[in-house]
């Protein structure tokens, strides 16, 4: 059976904890930065190639 506490919001503990762990990361990203972005500015993005292209780029022995 369900009652009107069963869809009340989390605990305090739990949001406590919660808060907790948001401020750790906030501290984290304040003290360490963004961990290496995927690629930088300079990076040159590879263009689009189609089947064709690796057609005629298959290496000898991949037959």
């Amino acid at each position: 059976m369900t009652g009107p506490d069963d869809t009340a919001a989390p605990s305090a503990p739990a949001a406590a904890a919660d808060a907790e762990e948001a401020a750790r990361r906030r501290r984290l990203a304040e003290v360490f930065g963004d961990v290496l972005p995927e690629s930088s500015s300079d990076e040159p993005r590879p263009a689009a190639r189609g089947d064709e292209w690796y057609e005629e780029n298959r290496p000898p022995h991949h037959g």
